[in-house]
């Protein structure tokens, strides 16, 4: 099969081929035979044993089994956005000698990252990774919807359209546990945001909810009476009081944009996080608008420094606008508060300041 694969390739143009061999949680001769006739027959660039950052040690033994039989060339791990702290990834790369190339942060493509030893072992610290934070974000906000959701707001609209979008940006980041995991000083607020049940699964819930609803529906939710919460909860499996609870944080967040959109900031919440955070660290300017800067003209040396900026900013002991112990965000004007994230003092994201 491997074989006939590589032949394909070569018949069709195609410049990468992967071979995914089985699974193996344990040494079996029998499939560490195939893997070695699989090699014979393919000869491949590279050869990159693809391991569970949480299994601890049978994952060691398991990589040094590997190299000394077909001879890897690297290291892939998986599950790096668990609870784990990852010692497995310092062990497999002192066993083995060779290097950890990649790491999975989610089960899609776009949570597969390229690995960089300081920032996990910030990330492990609880430091953050501002880095890596800002590259996700580049990624992820198009500049064009940014400008046209700015205009948007300048004209005082917030529909739940913009509120899907923003919810959306938020999951591509890598959901709120991803973003608080990156940000210095807040990985330890996860569970308590996830015990007052503001977490992905409550996102996914709103987005349900909002994809329930009609056109009309989204771009003007006070025509949202008892009898159009009532198909829309059964349509979306949620029930009236959710809705609610989407209605208040909409009317929370529009009140928050259109201030924005007087004062002349605009682009989002994600753009306003990023943008505040940019300029905190004296990169501001860097993209039109005052929001994120732009990556493509940055070096290495500069990526690497803005860890350092941000820590001598004194993001490593919290984020500015005082967002642990006030509920501000940074970029929002005026150490404006983002109404509210629950647990961040700021009095609880508006519907869900308390799990019933």
């Amino acid at each position: 099969i491997a074989k006939r694969a590589v032949q394909a390739a070569r018949l069709g143009g195609h410049d990468v081929v992967i071979l995914d061999t089985a699974g193996r949680t344990h040494i079996d001769e029998p499939l560490m035979v195939e893997m070695a006739d699989i090699k014979k027959v393919s000869s491949p660039h590279e050869i990159l044993l693809v391991a569970d950052s949480l299994t601890g040690q049978d994952a060691v033994n398991l990589a040094k089994s590997f190299d000394e039989r077909v001879g890897i060339t690297g290291l892939v791990l998986t599950r790096m956005d668990g609870d784990g702290r990852g010692g497995a990834a310092l062990s497999m790369r002192a066993v083995t000698g060779k290097p950890i190339k990649l790491i999975g942060t989610g089960e899609k493509m776009d949570g597969l990252e390229e690995f960089h030893p300081k920032r996990i072992a910030d990330r492990i610290l609880g430091m953050g990774d501002i880095v890596s934070l800002v590259e996700k974000a580049a990624e992820t906000i198009d500049a064009e919807q940014a400008a046209a959701m700015a205009r948007k707001m300048q004209s005082g609209k917030f529909d739940l359209n913009d509120l899907a979008q923003q919810l959306q940006q938020m999951s591509k980041m890598g959901g709120m546990g991803g973003i608080m995991g990156m940000m210095p000083g807040m990985g330890k607020m996860k569970d308590q945001l996830a015990a007052a049940g503001f977490d992905d699964k409550m996102f996914r819930r709103q987005l349900a909810i909002i994809s329930s609803m009609t056109k009309a529906e989204r771009a003007n939710p006070d025509m949202l009476k008892h009898s159009r919460k009532k198909r829309i909860a059964s349509g979306s499996g949620t029930d009236a009081a959710e809705i609610n609870k989407l209605l208040k944080m909409h009317r929370g967040m529009a009140d928050m944009m259109k201030a924005m959109g007087g004062k002349g900031k605009g682009g989002g919440l994600m753009r306003g996080m990023m943008g505040g955070l940019a300029s905190k660290m004296g990169l501001g300017g860097m993209m039109p608008g005052g929001g994120m800067p732009d990556l493509s003209k940055m070096d290495p040396k500069q990526l690497e420094a803005l860890q350092k900026q941000a820590q001598a900013a004194g993001l490593g002991k919290g984020l500015p606008g005082g967002l642990p112990g006030g509920g501000g965000l940074p970029g929002l004007p005026g150490g404006m508060k983002l109404p509210g994230l629950p647990g961040l003092g700021g009095g609880g994201l508006p519907g869900l300041g308390k799990k019933k």
